[in-house]
């Protein structure tokens, strides 16, 4: 499972409020324990700022590629920031995202191929949401089809099918569920990918819900997250579920984690 550590986001309170003060010891502070935490990707969000994100998305990999050798996946919806902070990345990123939205489709495949970078395509477009899994094939196969043709690799693709909250779309878990499955046996070689906590919004007991799901999803196909890797628990239900679904041979993998003190 590739994890792709979520907690530099504008979104937070703590990351907004070292972005207000340009303090990079905080930013690091968060980029050193995703790392220690097992992630693959550190994602980094400067998206609430109007007018200065490319300033702070391009700030926010400089920092970080100051203390992890780990490659990042730049996380914006707006083009112009993502051409002003990928030429400051290192190593191979990870772009999150791409949509079928407008213009932004072919400004963003232009990056990808420029950068090398591995593409989150989130389900989405012009017309209804992806609240079905018929809806959600509709977009996943048009993304993953218009990216081919575009240049990319079906390795370097990672489709979100977009769940929604269950609190309000009940049958969204499960048709998220089947989308991952679906587009999986169409494309052998892409992957599927999900912003987790998405799932458990305006729900209690989040942290159960979202890691309850993330082992469905791993039934299901899903082979990369975007998620906390510091929840020792969410990490612990991924290594069984890795486990159970035959990813893990042996369960070399799940024999080291206890080992490791990493499953309770």
């Amino acid at each position: 499972m590739l994890i792709v550590a979520e907690r530099i986001n504008a979104s937070r309170k703590p990351v907004r409020a070292a972005l207000e003060k340009f303090d990079a010891a905080a930013v690091q502070a968060e980029a050193k324990i995703q790392a220690a935490a097992g992630a693959h990707y550190i994602d980094v969000n400067g998206g609430t700022f109007p007018g200065r994100e490319p300033e702070l998305l391009t700030w926010l990999v400089e920092v970080v590629q100051d203390v992890t050798e780990l490659p990042l996946s730049v996380d914006s919806s707006d083009p112009a920031a993502l051409a002003a902070a990928l030429p400051k990345t290192k190593r191979a990123p990870m772009i999150n995202s791409v949509t079928l939205e407008g213009d932004r489709f072919e400004r963003v495949l232009a990056l990808a191929r420029e950068h090398k970078a591995k593409l989150v395509a989130l389900c989405q477009g012009e017309g209804p949401m992806a609240s079905t899994v018929e809806r959600k094939l509709e977009l996943g196969c048009r993304l993953v089809d218009r990216l081919t043709d575009g240049g990319m690799a079906l390795d370097d693709i990672y489709v979100d099918p977009l769940v929604f909250p269950v609190a309000t779309d009940p049958a969204s878990a499960t048709a998220t569920l089947h989308a991952f499955a679906e587009l999986m046996r169409r494309y052998p070689g892409v992957h599927t990918i999900c912003g987790l906590t998405n799932v458990s919004h305006g729900l209690p007991a989040r942290k159960l819900v979202n890691r309850t799901f993330l082992v469905a999803s791993i039934a299901f196909g899903l082979d990369a997250v975007i998620a906390d890797p510091t929840n020792a628990e969410l990490m612990a239900a991924m290594v069984a579920a890795e486990a159970l679904s035959g990813r893990d041979e042996y369960c070399v993998d799940m024999i080291q984690a206890f080992q490791d003190g990493k499953l309770g």
